[in-house]
């Protein structure tokens, strides 16, 4: 997203006490999507059924929302292994942007962090993780407004963070400020889609924000010189999840093309960390606008990516992450292992060579 330093007029976003991001989620949000708090999309509280083993009927169709595994398929030529036909490839990754297309019916598969999954079913939209990536290093770094004077967490006291409850910033932030000693009265948490975080920062309507890449080098790149700086931590979101909503997941055919998906989806993502020159070029610099340069600074960052056979660790951090979303009355309290379809369990590990299972070599 490109913003100039022209938006400085525009007004302050709200703070919005700890309930009110819930009504926002629940109200607004869903008002949006032309449904009405608390309903579902399915009859179903779990997916029904035992998973298909074999490739879907012909002429099953699937709706992905998986920008990343669209070129790393496309590039590596995997994508010729599809057993379903891809209706449409959705450039969207936002958590609340997701769960208006599950809502909407408009996306059947999507790939996130592991809060908008929690927020999908504080606000009655079911769906179920079928996938599982974990991630061991940070993925966000928070960036400060131009001029700031922010140099660590413990300088968050008082100051404004952009915060999107539904998506994984809004739990960065909170693991954060736990783990500086401060409390959520001790900031201003301002309410945020993480799509308006730049121009909030742009334009110094708050203080700070968690940034993921190559974002983060787009805005340091810009605003370096007027004193932007990211203040790193070693806060992680350790989770990358595949989830789709109930409704597909009960349908057989769909649910044979999600399996045969999410195999070449975990596949994809160990291409690009063996062919990494192919990846920067075709996701870093063509598609995401970065130098060679920045791309392969970025790739060394990153850890190995794993999956891991067993879902028990994802499971406990998602319930870590739900209960810290509920201590701060942002969500109500939620067994996380009810959004869990452990049908697919391992499916993804198997796909991939040893030594990117967790435990492998």
């Amino acid at each position: 997203m490109r913003t100039g330093k022209s938006m400085t007029s525009r007004p302050t976003p709200p703070r919005l006490g700890r309930r009110g991001f819930l009504t926002l989620a629940g109200g607004a949000f869903l008002a949006a999507a032309g449904c009405a708090p608390g309903t579902t999309n399915a009859a179903h509280s779990g997916p029904v059924g035992e998973l298909p083993t074999g490739p879907p009927p012909a002429g099953t169709k699937l709706a992905v929302a998986v920008r990343t595994s669209q070129i790393q398929l496309a590039t590596s030529g995997l994508d010729k292994e599809l057993a379903f036909e891809v209706s449409s490839w959705i450039n969207l990754n936002a958590g609340p942007d997701i769960i208006q297309g599950f809502r909407a019916r408009s996306i059947d598969i999507a790939s996130n962090a592991g809060i908008p999954p929690i927020q999908a079913e504080a606000i009655g939209v079911k769906a179920r993780i079928v996938a599982v990536q974990e991630r061991p290093n940070p993925t966000y770094v928070f960036a400060t407004a131009p001029g700031s004077d922010i140099g660590s967490a413990a300088d968050f006291k008082g100051k404004r963070i952009a915060f999107s409850q539904g998506q994984a910033q809004g739990v960065v932030v909170l693991r954060a400020l736990k783990k500086a000693g401060l409390t959520n009265s001790d900031v201003q948490l301002v309410a945020l889609p993480s799509t308006q975080f730049l121009t909030a920062l742009q334009s110094k309507q708050v203080d700070v924000a968690p940034l993921g890449e190559p974002t983060l080098t787009k805005y340091l790149t810009q605003y370096g010189k007027d004193g932007a700086r990211g203040v790193r931590t070693d806060v992680v979101d350790l989770l990358t999840v595949l989830w789709a909503p109930l409704e597909v997941l009960n349908d057989p055919a769909k649910a044979a093309a999600v399996r045969g998906y999410v195999g070449l989806w975990a596949r994809g993502v160990v291409w690009a960390a063996e062919h990494a020159d192919q990846w920067i070029d075709a996701y870093y610099v063509k598609d995401q606008g970065v130098s060679a340069v920045d791309g392969r600074r970025i790739v060394d960052s990153l850890a190995k990516p794993v999956f891991p056979t067993s879902w028990d660790k994802a499971i406990a951090w998602e319930q870590e992450t739900a209960d810290l979303m509920a201590e701060g009355g942002f969500v109500p309290k939620i067994d996380v292992k009810t959004l869990f379809d452990r049908r697919f369990e391992g499916l993804a590990a198997a796909a991939v060579p040893a030594g990117y299972r967790e435990g492998g070599a």
